[in-house]
């Protein structure tokens, strides 16, 4: 197998290969990149030549990567990726800044860890520049095994196990409550039971999501079945929607439901749950992480450990 192979990589070649495993077409490649299918031809062949394996196999269909070519590939969009980045945190150190964070959250840090860490951070480095992302963990933590996010926060993942690429620290565990909106009927008892609930219809978090296993686990200590006749959705802004126009009953994770009950877009039933479920940061492993990375990790257990009123 060749060893220096990777000396005669040029960006625009990474580029080839990317477009390559998106079109699955020699001659849409060719005609996408300004080159020539030949010449696109000779450049794959001798690629997979100096590394001695099969990028793509050659089917009926088009060009379909292989094993080792999705590895390449894999590591070729983290190439773009941080070099996209690179031209982002130029252009603004150029205009005085201090730096670039992509911050990563899922729904349910997304309403209260990951804004008050925002906060923490630009208290901290003024010059900053902050993106945060909202997202389902699954698409966050793709992302950052790309090099799109920095930093991921949200619930704790069960198979984080399978990715030895990330580092992952629990920031806190947090109960469900069950939520509705102010003015609800059953705020007006004195006394509320699971049969007085399911009188009513449920929004609950997608199968599969953290909170949604958390609720579950509620349900089952309490020896009471999740309705049928529930909605399902995984966006925060939605369900505050359904809840502020209808009777129905929600489940927000503990701190989540004390801000929005603050904000009196909602209000938390006085019925406890006993799932609970925890809060994690994720950041990629066998790399220098910049400073401000560094810095960003430490606002945001700042503003986890915070006191909660």
């Amino acid at each position: 197998m060749g060893t220096n192979w990777t000396d005669r990589i040029r960006l625009r070649n990474l580029r080839f290969l990317l477009n390559l495993a998106q079109t699955h077409n020699l001659s849409h490649s060719a005609a996408q990149l300004h080159t020539t299918q030949p010449a696109l031809s000779k450049w794959l062949k001798e690629l997979e030549q100096d590394i001695g394996l099969t990028l793509f196999a050659r089917h009926a269909r088009g060009l379909i990567p292989t094993e080792h070519g999705r590895v390449l590939i894999s590591h070729a969009r983290r190439i773009e990726a941080q070099l996209d980045r690179a031209a982002t945190d130029m252009q603004i150190l150029s205009e005085g800044g201090a730096g670039h964070v992509v911050l990563g959250a899922s729904g349910v840090a997304a309403t209260e860890a990951g804004p008050l860490a925002v906060l923490e951070m630009a208290a901290r480095m003024p010059g900053l520049r902050i993106d945060l992302i909202e997202g389902t963990m699954d698409l966050l933590l793709e992302k950052l095994a790309q090099g799109d996010v920095d930093i991921v926060l949200g619930r704790t993942v069960s198979t984080i196990e399978d990715q030895p690429a990330f580092h992952s620290e629990v920031l806190y565990t947090e109960s469900v409550d069950l939520v509705t909106r102010c003015g609800h009927p059953l705020l007006l008892r004195d006394d509320i039971h699971w049969d007085d609930i399911r009188q009513y219809q449920w929004i609950v978090w997608p199968q599969g999501s953290p909170i949604r296993k958390a609720l579950e686990d509620a349900l089952q200590a309490a020896a009471c079945p999740l309705p049928t006749n529930y909605i399902e959705s995984n966006s925060v802004i939605a369900n505050i929607t359904l809840l502020n126009n209808s009777d129905v009953i929600g489940t927000a994770s503990h701190r989540s439901a004390l801000i929005l009950s603050k904000m009196d877009l909602l209000r938390i039933l006085p019925l406890t749950l006993q799932g609970t479920g925890s809060v994690s940061i994720y950041w990629r492993k066998n790399e220098i992480l910049p400073d401000s990375v560094e810095r960003t990790l430490d606002c945001i257990r700042t503003a986890a450990n915070k006191p909660k009123s």
